[in-house]
């Protein structure tokens, strides 16, 4: 398997987990899923500067160092170094602060920084764990799968999303069949039902977070049920606060609140838990390339300033939002 043949789809060094797939029903994409809730407390009042700063990419789509072509996720470390998903140039970046130009950290002709990858390579149906030593080869570890996203929970154990199969299964060590954490009764809209699910989160407690794509809303299933929780959306495609339109990534954060990017609504949403509706935090002002708009957002992160880094894919850049207050 050679990295330049496939788009990647999420990188896991250390606390954030990453995925290589390709469906050919959809467009390449990427993903990077942090394992465990944001690790600062945002306070439910908190509110963020409405013009962002380009903090990668924004030079027009390209294979340039200074360039994304179609960006997908990221994640933010505590030195505020951006890792971020170049799915049609199939690598990871890595933006370190107040840089212009980034640098390969995985595919592309980089070098990665693990001894390994834990790889969904969707497009043969199969999870695969790549070494990244010289003359090694990838080892199939889950087989028959249409696996579009990954994550890791702190004991080892993986949560693949199969799409095709509308379910989420967590594989601990050893195991080859898995157990279905979420969905996996067919395509539909009840509860214990997704159509077609599209990224994965896991918190402290081991419940699992999902976004479903079709269903415009985010699950949520406590560990060990049968029925999961709306946790934000669920009332149709639309751009109400009540409303998602194809949500893709998100965050949890400490207090339960869910921090969706509604990718067709081109805005950052934050749902607090329990809530029936949702505000809108950035974003919003119709698509489009200013600093104050997104174009189709995939993914989001903040870092241990509580700062918004959102993923603006058909602008292929990365924006910053600061935080103005936190209290």
């Amino acid at each position: 398997m050679d990295f330049s043949l496939f788009p990647l789809y999420s990188i896991t060094p250390f606390l954030f987990s990453l995925t290589l797939s390709y469906d050919p029903l959809v467009s390449p994409s990427i993903s990077v899923h942090p394992l465990r809730g944001s690790a600062i407390d945002i306070h439910p009042n908190a509110y963020w500067e409405q013009n962002g700063i380009t903090v990668a990419g924004g030079k027009g789509n390209g294979y340039g160092t200074d360039q994304l072509n179609n960006s997908w996720g990221l994640f933010v470390d505590n030195e505020q170094t951006v890792y971020v998903a170049d799915p049609n140039n199939h690598r990871i970046m890595e933006w370190k602060r107040d840089v212009t130009s980034g640098q390969v950290v995985a595919g592309g002709n980089g070098q990665g920084k693990t001894d390994s990858l834990i790889i969904c390579d969707g497009w043969n149906n199969r999870v695969v764990q790549w070494p990244r030593r010289n003359g090694t080869s990838g080892e199939i570890i889950i087989f028959n799968i249409t696996c579009v996203a990954l994550t890791m929970d702190e004991n080892g154990s993986l949560y693949v999303v199969d799409k095709g199969r509308h379910e989420v299964r967590r594989y601990r060590r050893g195991e080859s069949k898995g157990t279905v954490v979420a969905g996996g009764n067919g395509s539909g809209n009840r509860l214990d039902q997704l159509n077609e699910p599209t990224y994965v989160f896991v918190d402290r407690d081991h419940s699992v977070y999902v976004s479903d794509w079709n269903n415009h809303r985010v699950m949520k299933w406590l560990k060990d049920t049968i029925q999961g929780i709306v946790m934000a959306g669920d009332q149709g495609r639309g751009n109400d606060h009540i409303q998602l339109s194809y949500p893709r990534g998100f965050v949890v954060d400490q207090l339960g609140a869910v921090y969706v990017a509604d990718a067709g609504n081109d805005r950052i949403m934050r749902w607090p838990k329990g809530a029936t509706q949702g505000s809108v935090i950035v974003g919003g002002n119709g698509q489009g390339g200013n600093s104050n708009q997104l174009n189709w957002p995939f993914g989001l992160s903040f870092d241990r300033h509580g700062n918004l880094y959102a993923v603006d894919r058909y602008n292929h850049r990365v924006q910053k939002f600061n935080i103005a207050s936190n209290s």
